[in-house]
């Protein structure tokens, strides 16, 4: 295997001169506006792959695909002429994706766009399916009728909670619970 910085390399100097073969040196009347986007070779030298896209029609494209099969042996020659390698790998033309990939990519977009339009005209003109303020409140009671009345819950009003501390441990403080914890506290020491 070669190092992949010098297989970058190599890709990168075929780039070159396919692209400035087929800017001046090819004469075939099929070959269109190409443009070569990108080049990989494998790992050994021994093959390249040579990404395109032309600029035109679907004719035009077919076109282009037959001029730049033809003129694959002439290229190879040219590329075999300028680079330092011992063997000229072999050429293979790949037509790119990338236009019907932008194309694909643009229509996805306006659809999102129209998408977002919808949604935003619905917003505009919807209403709230509840409250408009969803969070729960609490009820304030005025009388004990109410209280009452309220959902057959038994609701006191704040001021039956207002108890004190101190009032609660009078009320539960009668010395019985006080009188066991002893009892359990002698226990676990014996």
């Amino acid at each position: 295997m070669v190092d992949e910085a010098r297989a970058r390399k190599l890709a990168d100097r075929i780039k070159v001169i396919v692209a400035k073969k087929l800017e001046r040196g090819i004469k075939d009347p099929r070959l269109g506006f190409v443009t070569i986007t990108d080049v990989r070779v494998t790992g050994d030298l021994q093959h390249a792959s040579i990404f395109y896209t032309v600029y035109g029609t679907d004719e035009e494209r077919a076109d282009s695909a037959v001029a730049l099969k033809s003129a694959t042996g002439m290229l190879r020659t040219e590329v075999g002429k300028n680079i330092t390698s011992r063997l000229t790998p072999s050429l293979e033309f790949i037509a790119d994706g990338i236009p019907e990939n932008a194309k694909l990519i643009d229509s996805l977009l306006n659809e999102a766009r129209a998408r977002d339009a919808e949604v935003e005209r619905l917003a505009k003109q919807g209403s709230y399916a509840g409250d408009a303020d969803p969070y729960v409140k609490p009820r304030v009671l005025t009388s004990d009728a109410e209280a009452e009345d309220a959902e057959g819950f038994d609701v006191h009003p704040p001021e039956a909670f207002a108890r004190s501390i101190d009032d609660v441990d009078a009320e539960e403080d009668d010395g019985d619970l006080d009188d066991e914890l002893e009892e359990l506290g002698e226990a676990g020491a014996k």
